[in-house]
């Protein structure tokens, strides 16, 4: 099931920014927010370093730095 939500022009873009590709939708965005609100709960420390690497590998993403899922595939022998 969906719904609509609403939301705020300055909370769209700042979800916006967090997209690690154009097509990532914003219930993929929320549930990642959710994952990382709860595991900072959970393991402060570690969530600190999850959200560094996270940032980490956005810029990696934004360079282009990156395979693709069949890349990977091809890779790995899949």
């Amino acid at each position: 099931m969906e719904t609509t939500i609403r939301l705020n022009q300055t909370t769209k873009s700042d979800l916006d920014s967090f997209k690690q590709y154009k097509s990532e939708s914003y219930d993929e965005l929320v549930r990642k927010l959710i994952y990382l609100a709860k595991l900072t709960e959970k393991e402060p420390k570690l969530s600190q370093k999850t959200i560094l690497e996270i940032k980490e590998s956005r810029e990696r993403i934004k360079k282009g730095e990156f395979y693709t899922e069949d890349e990977a595939k091809r890779i790995l022998g899949l």
